[in-house]
Protein backbone atom coordinates (compact mmCIF):
# COMPACT_ATOMS: atom_id res chain seq x y z
CA UNK A 1 0.00 0.00 0.00
CA UNK A 2 1.32 3.41 -1.24
CA UNK A 3 2.08 5.93 1.61
CA UNK A 4 -0.95 8.49 1.76
CA UNK A 5 0.77 11.44 2.83
CA UNK A 6 2.86 11.14 -0.08
CA UNK A 7 -0.35 10.46 -2.41
CA UNK A 8 -1.85 13.02 -1.37
CA UNK A 9 1.13 16.16 -1.38
CA UNK A 10 1.55 13.95 -5.32
CA UNK A 11 -1.67 15.21 -6.29
CA UNK A 12 -1.40 18.64 -4.86
CA UNK A 13 1.40 18.97 -6.93
CA UNK A 14 -0.02 17.61 -10.30
CA UNK A 15 -2.98 19.93 -9.80
CA UNK A 16 -0.88 22.54 -9.15
CA UNK A 17 1.39 22.09 -12.41
CA UNK A 18 -1.36 21.85 -14.09
CA UNK A 19 -3.62 24.84 -13.24
CA UNK A 20 -0.45 26.94 -14.18
CA UNK A 21 -0.14 25.12 -17.33
CA UNK A 22 -4.04 26.05 -18.22
CA UNK A 23 -3.71 29.65 -16.99
CA UNK A 24 -0.60 30.29 -19.14
CA UNK A 25 -2.18 29.13 -21.92
CA UNK A 26 -5.52 30.37 -21.42
CA UNK A 27 -3.52 34.13 -21.47
CA UNK A 28 -1.81 33.29 -24.80
CA UNK A 29 -5.12 32.25 -26.12
CA UNK A 30 -7.00 35.53 -24.71
CA UNK A 31 -4.02 37.91 -25.59
CA UNK A 32 -4.33 36.32 -29.23
CA UNK A 33 -7.85 36.75 -29.21
CA UNK A 34 -7.75 40.35 -27.91
CA UNK A 35 -5.42 41.46 -30.61
CA UNK A 36 -5.78 39.37 -33.64
CA UNK A 37 -10.13 40.21 -33.80
CA UNK A 38 -10.03 44.35 -33.35
CA UNK A 39 -6.74 43.71 -35.96
CA UNK A 40 -8.93 42.02 -39.26
CA UNK A 41 -12.05 42.54 -37.90
CA UNK A 42 -14.91 39.65 -36.83
CA UNK A 43 -14.63 36.08 -38.91
CA UNK A 44 -14.90 32.96 -38.36
CA UNK A 45 -11.26 32.50 -37.42
CA UNK A 46 -12.04 35.08 -34.67
CA UNK A 47 -14.89 32.84 -33.51
CA UNK A 48 -12.36 30.15 -33.18
CA UNK A 49 -9.79 32.47 -31.26
CA UNK A 50 -12.74 33.35 -28.62
CA UNK A 51 -13.78 29.79 -28.03
CA UNK A 52 -10.14 28.39 -27.57
CA UNK A 53 -9.89 31.86 -25.03
CA UNK A 54 -12.79 31.04 -23.51
CA UNK A 55 -12.04 26.91 -22.77
CA UNK A 56 -8.87 27.72 -21.94
CA UNK A 57 -10.04 29.93 -19.54
CA UNK A 58 -12.65 28.07 -18.05
CA UNK A 59 -10.42 25.03 -17.24
CA UNK A 60 -7.71 26.81 -15.37
CA UNK A 61 -10.60 28.33 -12.96
CA UNK A 62 -11.61 24.80 -12.45
CA UNK A 63 -7.96 23.64 -11.61
CA UNK A 64 -7.20 26.30 -9.36
CA UNK A 65 -10.59 25.55 -7.91
CA UNK A 66 -10.19 21.50 -7.46
CA UNK A 67 -6.58 23.09 -6.26
CA UNK A 68 -7.82 24.59 -3.48
CA UNK A 69 -10.28 22.70 -2.84
CA UNK A 70 -7.45 19.73 -1.80
CA UNK A 71 -5.04 21.73 -0.26
CA UNK A 72 -8.07 22.47 1.92
CA UNK A 73 -8.01 18.57 3.06
CA UNK A 74 -5.48 18.17 5.94
CA UNK A 75 -2.66 15.95 4.96
CA UNK A 76 -2.59 12.55 6.32
CA UNK A 77 -0.47 11.91 9.16
CA UNK A 78 2.95 10.75 8.42
CA UNK A 79 3.86 6.66 8.98
CA UNK A 80 5.66 5.70 11.46
CA UNK A 81 8.99 4.73 10.25
CA UNK A 82 8.42 0.77 11.78
CA UNK A 83 5.20 0.73 9.61
CA UNK A 84 6.66 1.85 6.57
CA UNK A 85 9.43 -0.34 6.55
CA UNK A 86 6.63 -3.26 7.11
CA UNK A 87 4.77 -1.92 3.91
CA UNK A 88 8.39 -1.87 1.98
CA UNK A 89 9.28 -5.11 2.97
CA UNK A 90 5.82 -6.54 2.07
CA UNK A 91 6.09 -4.85 -1.13
CA UNK A 92 9.30 -6.64 -1.72
CA UNK A 93 7.80 -10.19 -1.08
CA UNK A 94 4.97 -9.75 -3.06
CA UNK A 95 7.21 -8.69 -5.92
CA UNK A 96 9.57 -12.12 -5.14
CA UNK A 97 6.37 -14.54 -5.36
CA UNK A 98 5.49 -13.88 -8.27
CA UNK A 99 8.69 -14.46 -10.24
CA UNK A 100 8.45 -18.85 -10.88
CA UNK A 101 11.08 -19.37 -8.38
CA UNK A 102 10.18 -16.96 -5.66
CA UNK A 103 8.22 -18.98 -3.25
CA UNK A 104 11.18 -21.45 -2.69
CA UNK A 105 13.83 -18.77 -2.51
CA UNK A 106 11.62 -17.06 0.29
CA UNK A 107 10.91 -20.49 1.99
CA UNK A 108 14.85 -20.51 2.05
CA UNK A 109 15.98 -17.28 3.59
CA UNK A 110 13.01 -17.83 6.60
CA UNK A 111 14.73 -20.83 7.37
CA UNK A 112 17.97 -19.67 7.60
CA UNK A 113 16.84 -16.24 9.24
CA UNK A 114 14.79 -18.61 11.92
CA UNK A 115 17.86 -21.12 12.41
CA UNK A 116 20.04 -17.63 12.79
CA UNK A 117 17.63 -16.64 15.22
CA UNK A 118 18.14 -20.18 17.59
CA UNK A 119 22.13 -19.65 16.95
CA UNK A 120 24.08 -20.53 20.22
CA UNK A 121 21.02 -21.96 21.91
CA UNK A 122 20.11 -25.43 22.97
CA UNK A 123 17.32 -25.36 20.42
CA UNK A 124 19.19 -25.07 17.68
CA UNK A 125 19.88 -28.78 16.78
CA UNK A 126 16.22 -29.86 17.29
CA UNK A 127 15.21 -26.88 14.77
CA UNK A 128 18.03 -28.17 12.43
CA UNK A 129 16.54 -31.63 12.87
CA UNK A 130 13.04 -30.65 12.56
CA UNK A 131 13.92 -28.75 9.20
CA UNK A 132 15.67 -31.61 7.46
CA UNK A 133 12.68 -33.93 8.11
CA UNK A 134 10.05 -31.06 7.11
CA UNK A 135 11.88 -30.61 3.83
CA UNK A 136 11.79 -34.12 3.50
CA UNK A 137 8.27 -34.98 3.90
CA UNK A 138 7.92 -31.65 1.73
CA UNK A 139 9.80 -33.47 -1.01
CA UNK A 140 7.32 -36.82 -0.34
CA UNK A 141 3.62 -34.55 0.05
CA UNK A 142 2.65 -35.00 -3.65
CA UNK A 143 2.84 -38.69 -3.15
CA UNK A 144 1.24 -39.42 0.17
CA UNK A 145 -2.60 -39.33 -1.16
CA UNK A 146 -5.48 -41.46 -0.07
CA UNK A 147 -5.27 -42.78 3.12
CA UNK A 148 -1.94 -40.48 4.01
CA UNK A 149 -3.78 -37.41 3.88
CA UNK A 150 -4.65 -37.15 7.74
CA UNK A 151 -1.15 -37.93 8.34
CA UNK A 152 -0.20 -34.87 6.11
CA UNK A 153 -2.22 -32.57 7.86
CA UNK A 154 -1.10 -33.72 11.05
CA UNK A 155 2.43 -33.22 10.50
CA UNK A 156 2.00 -29.73 9.05
CA UNK A 157 0.16 -28.80 12.63
CA UNK A 158 3.13 -30.57 14.62
CA UNK A 159 5.39 -29.02 12.53
CA UNK A 160 4.05 -25.52 13.47
CA UNK A 161 3.80 -26.66 17.24
CA UNK A 162 7.21 -27.73 17.38
CA UNK A 163 8.91 -24.28 15.77
CA UNK A 164 7.18 -22.77 18.52
CA UNK A 165 8.35 -24.24 21.34
CA UNK A 166 11.74 -24.41 19.73
CA UNK A 167 11.50 -20.57 19.94
CA UNK A 168 9.80 -20.87 23.07
CA UNK A 169 13.03 -22.84 24.55
CA UNK A 170 15.50 -20.08 23.21
CA UNK A 171 13.46 -17.31 24.83
CA UNK A 172 13.63 -19.15 27.96
CA UNK A 173 17.37 -19.69 27.76
CA UNK A 174 18.26 -16.38 26.91
CA UNK A 175 16.48 -15.41 30.10
CA UNK A 176 18.24 -18.07 32.17
CA UNK A 177 21.11 -16.68 31.51
CA UNK A 178 19.88 -13.14 32.47
CA UNK A 179 18.33 -14.51 35.98
CA UNK A 180 19.72 -13.88 39.46
CA UNK A 181 20.66 -17.41 41.49
CA UNK A 182 17.45 -17.30 43.46
CA UNK A 183 15.20 -17.68 40.23
CA UNK A 184 17.30 -19.61 37.97
CA UNK A 185 16.84 -22.98 40.25
CA UNK A 186 12.81 -22.89 38.72
CA UNK A 187 13.73 -21.32 35.27
CA UNK A 188 16.35 -24.41 34.89
CA UNK A 189 13.43 -26.79 35.68
CA UNK A 190 11.18 -25.73 33.05
CA UNK A 191 13.91 -25.01 30.63
CA UNK A 192 14.57 -28.55 31.00
CA UNK A 193 11.07 -29.82 30.37
CA UNK A 194 10.79 -28.25 27.36
CA UNK A 195 13.77 -29.08 25.71
CA UNK A 196 12.75 -32.73 26.66
CA UNK A 197 8.99 -31.87 24.92
CA UNK A 198 10.85 -30.05 22.01
CA UNK A 199 13.56 -33.54 22.06
CA UNK A 200 10.28 -35.83 21.99
CA UNK A 201 8.20 -33.91 19.54
CA UNK A 202 11.14 -33.84 17.22
CA UNK A 203 12.24 -37.81 17.37
CA UNK A 204 8.49 -38.34 16.82
CA UNK A 205 8.44 -36.41 13.82
CA UNK A 206 11.36 -37.85 11.79
CA UNK A 207 9.61 -41.06 13.15
CA UNK A 208 6.61 -40.09 10.97
CA UNK A 209 8.51 -38.87 8.16
CA UNK A 210 10.21 -42.52 8.03
CA UNK A 211 7.04 -44.14 7.66
CA UNK A 212 5.78 -41.89 5.22
CA UNK A 213 8.91 -42.84 2.92
CA UNK A 214 7.63 -46.38 3.63
CA UNK A 215 4.28 -45.73 2.78
CA UNK A 216 5.35 -44.24 -0.76
CA UNK A 217 8.04 -46.89 -1.34
CA UNK A 218 5.32 -49.79 -0.91
CA UNK A 219 2.18 -47.69 -2.95
CA UNK A 220 4.92 -47.70 -5.73
CA UNK A 221 6.41 -51.42 -5.46
CA UNK A 222 3.97 -53.37 -7.77
CA UNK A 223 3.57 -57.24 -6.76
CA UNK A 224 4.55 -58.40 -10.10
CA UNK A 225 7.65 -57.04 -12.24
CA UNK A 226 7.25 -53.76 -13.67
CA UNK A 227 5.73 -53.43 -16.76
CA UNK A 228 8.66 -51.34 -18.09
CA UNK A 229 10.74 -54.15 -17.42
CA UNK A 230 8.96 -56.50 -18.47
CA UNK A 231 8.62 -55.10 -22.51
CA UNK A 232 12.17 -54.56 -22.33
CA UNK A 233 12.89 -58.31 -21.28
CA UNK A 234 10.44 -58.95 -24.32
CA UNK A 235 12.24 -56.71 -26.79
CA UNK A 236 15.79 -58.20 -25.75
CA UNK A 237 14.10 -62.41 -26.37
CA UNK A 238 13.16 -61.12 -29.95
CA UNK A 239 16.35 -59.42 -30.42
CA UNK A 240 18.05 -62.97 -29.57
CA UNK A 241 15.87 -64.53 -31.52
CA UNK A 242 16.28 -62.69 -34.73
CA UNK A 243 20.02 -62.87 -34.04
CA UNK A 244 19.73 -66.43 -33.48
CA UNK A 245 18.08 -66.70 -36.96
CA UNK A 246 20.78 -64.74 -39.16
CA UNK A 247 23.19 -66.71 -38.01
CA UNK A 248 21.77 -70.20 -38.68
CA UNK A 249 20.68 -68.26 -41.93
CA UNK A 250 24.45 -67.54 -42.86
CA UNK A 251 25.54 -70.64 -41.40
CA UNK A 252 23.56 -73.03 -44.24
CA UNK A 253 24.57 -70.95 -47.03
CA UNK A 254 21.39 -68.94 -48.03
CA UNK A 255 21.38 -65.69 -49.28
CA UNK A 256 20.20 -63.18 -47.01
CA UNK A 257 17.04 -60.66 -48.72
CA UNK A 258 16.07 -57.73 -47.55
CA UNK A 259 12.10 -57.44 -47.41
Amino acid sequence: MADERARHFRRLRRLRRSARRWSVLAGGLGGAAAVLTPYAGLGLPDAAWAGAAGSAIALAAWRWIDLRALAAVPAPPALDPAEAAARSRARLVAAVERLPVGPGVLAKVRRVRSRLALRGTTAAEAWARLDRAALTLAGMAGRLTGLAEPAVREATAADRSLRDLAERVASVERALRLAPAEARGSLAEAHGTLVAQLDAGVSAYERLVVAAAGYVAEDARPTTEHPAAARLTEATDLLHGVAAALAELRTAGLPLRTP
